[in-house]
């Protein structure tokens, strides 16, 4: 699972302003919309998972594009930040977690177990996801404490990738898991189904509402 460790990266410039203004003279919105000067600390936290995975994508030890789609990428297109879409879910650890096969991609599998499952609330409405926790990962002291969460939603093949999209969490210490879409992000299958062999989406993880949060898959190679 290459991905769940690849995501989590890096940082694309700061924006710098051409004219000399003071913070002081900005307006409300622009502090609150002008990348780096965020006084949010939650959407700080998202800008710099968006730099993160943009420098990521322009590193070339690092990105999944290949030939023109590496040269033409600027920088992903993101969903306008909505704290809406980043949850504190009651989570449930499985006491008995069963190893289990999840297809990928290229017709093969990777090795799982559930680790639990998160149930919140968007719009007033009630869901649940299940989250998991690779097997090779697990054995690997830095990572022994990742998370996966693949989700499919209503934008899927429309304003984000036909497959889903993928989470990279943490074990939690308590009873509870924040669950942030706006650091949601795609598979490397979705730009490069030749090298990549990304785990499938399971049914149980469908969610019958869009997510409109984190990157969103349109014109990647020309934003």
């Amino acid at each position: 699972m290459k991905k769940t460790i690849l995501f989590l990266l890096a940082v694309l410039p700061f924006f710098v302003f051409s004219q000399k203004k003071k913070l002081s003279d900005l307006k409300k919105s622009e502090i609150n919309t002008t990348v780096g000067i965020n006084s949010d600390p939650v959407k700080r936290e998202i800008e710099k998972f968006q730099k993160d995975l943009n420098k990521e994508y322009l590193n070339k030890k690092e990105t999944p594009l290949r030939g023109d789609n590496y040269t033409n990428f600027k920088a992903h297109p993101f969903f306008p930040i909505d704290l809406k879409y980043r949850v504190t879910a009651d989570f449930v650890k499985n006491k008995n977690p069963e190893p289990f096969d999840l297809p990928t991609s290229s017709g093969k599998s990777k090795s799982y177990q559930e680790f639990g499952k998160a149930h919140f609330s968007i719009d007033g409405k009630s869901y649940t996801l299940s989250i998991y926790q690779s097997l090779d990962l697990m054995k690997m002291e830095k990572y022994k404490d990742y998370l996966f969460l693949p989700f499919r939603d209503e934008t899927n093949q429309k304003e984000t990738y036909g497959g889903g999209k993928y989470m990279d969490l943490k074990i939690p210490k308590g009873n509870t898991i924040v669950l942030d879409f706006n650091q949601s992000y795609q598979p490397f299958c979705a730009y490069n189904a030749y090298d990549y062999n990304c785990p499938i989406v399971p049914e149980e993880n469908k969610l019958p509402i869009e997510i409109k949060a984190g990157v969103m898959y349109e014109d990647i190679y020309h934003h």
